[in-house]
Formats: C-alpha cells, sequence, structure tokens
C-alpha cells in the first residue's frame, strides 16, 4: 500500500492551480529528459482520461513543456513554456485518448527523440506533486523517481538480476524497490531499482562495460 504525507497532499511549492496537473505534470516531464539524456528536439505528449479534458484549461500543456525544458515546479517560466520552447528549438504535439479504461485518471505518455536517442514513458500523476512512472520503452517499471533510480536493460542471461544487485550492494547503497520485466525468454529484460542513496561513477562505468547490458540509466535526483 502506498502511504502519503500531507506534504504529498499539499504539494510542493509550484506554479499553477493544481498540483496534479501541473506540479505532478513537470516532474514527469523531468524524470523523461532524464531518460533520454537531455531536452528533446521532438516530443509527442498524450493525455489520457482526465487529463485529455483538462490539460487546456489547468495548465498541463504549458507544465509539461516546462518539465522538457528541464524547469522545476515554482519555475515562472511555465507560464510562458511555449514561448521558451520555441526559442529552444523544441518541436511539439499533443494528442488527448479520454477514455482509456487501463490508464490512470491522470496519465501521460511522452514521447522524445534527440537525434538517434528516442525514449517512450508513461507516467501518472497521483496528487501533490507525486508521481509514477509506470512504463519505460514498453517495459514495466512502477518507480516515484523520489529516490535515487537506476534503470538497466540487458540480456536475459541466468544469475543477471543477482550480479547486478551485489555489484549495487557492494557500493554499499540500500534497494528501496526493485522491478523486473522482459520481453520474452531469453530475450531483452529491463531492472530498475530505487535506492536510499546515491551510486558512485566508477560503479556505473562497470556495469555500462560488461557485454550484456545494454544500457544503463541513472537518475539521483529529479528536484535538482
Amino acid at each position: 500500500m502506498e502511504k502519503s504525507s500531507v506534504f504529498d497532499m499539499i504539494g510542493p511549492v509550484m506554479i499553477g492551480p493544481s498540483s496534479s496537473h501541473t506540479a505532478g505534470v513537470v516532474r514527469i516531464a523531468r524524470v523523461a529528459i532524464r531518460l533520454l539524456g537531455g531536452i528533446p528536439d521532438e516530443a509527442e505528449i498524450v493525455f489520457y482520461n482526465s487529463f485529455a479534458r483538462t490539460y487546456e484549461g489547468h495548465g498541463s500543456d504549458r507544465a509539461i513543456i516546462a518539465g522538457l525544458l528541464d524547469y522545476k515546479t515554482d519555475d515562472k517560466r511555465i507560464k510562458t513554456s511555449f514561448e521558451e520552447a520555441k526559442k529552444a528549438g523544441l518541436k511539439y504535439k499533443f494528442k488527448s485518448v479520454g477514455n482509456a479504461s487501463t490508464r490512470h485518471p491522470n496519465t501521460i505518455q511522452v514521447k522524445l527523440k534527440k537525434g538517434d536517442q528516442v525514449i517512450d514513458m508513461v507516467g501518472e500523476s497521483r496528487g501533490g506533486g507525486v508521481v509514477k512512472i509506470v512504463e519505460v520503452n514498453g517495459f514495466t517499471a512502477g518507480f516515484s523517481a523520489n529516490l535515487h533510480t537506476i534503470i538497466i536493460e540487458a540480456d536475459d542471461v541466468p544469475g543477471s538480476i543477482t550480479f547486478i544487485t551485489s555489484v549495487i550492494a557492494h557500493d554499499d547503497c540500500n534497494i528501496a524497490t526493485m522491478t523486473v520485466s522482459r520481453k520474452g525468454k531469453h530475450d531483452l529484460a529491463c531492472q530498475i531499482l530505487e535506492m536510499d542513496s546515491g551510486l558512485n561513477e566508477i560503479t556505473l562505468q562497470y556495469l555500462r562495460h560488461l557485454k550484456w547490458i545494454k544500457n544503463v540509466i541513472y537518475i539521483p535526483d529529479i528536484d535538482k
């Protein structure tokens, strides 16, 4: 069961009328650009359910673009993010899906491109600025982005989960949550771990050096 504090319900310091429709949306976008590795050249944003009906009136459209430009939840430029995106050369388009029964009411899908890099991420705004990232590039996710997070795409080889967690443990990191999904037996797998403390750069370099590990993304803190 997920627990929320009174601060989660009040929400963070922010620009906009609603923590769900602005602060949470900004944070979802800031996770997405960290997965991508920078501010995108192109973005396609899909608003689902409640968001599909209210994103323009509640400023969620400006909030998602602000987050893609790496603005924080209290940045005054959220109000002028469309103009700022034009200056930055960010091309974007919005879509809406009003009745997706399998999706959370406040769901956003973000498809980003930067050069040859692309990501496809689905996030939920849970209220009070709290978010949950539920999909990354077609893999099941389920992390909050409140902790240090590492995402590892690797060949589905025997012992890989134990090996990776052992490497992280030797860096004195306590694992808070772990999600593992794969596209098929002996196919590409994705392991997502949230940790109470950060990883050293040498640990990340070691993991990236292994031939059976295809991609390593590390998100230390999206609120900085």
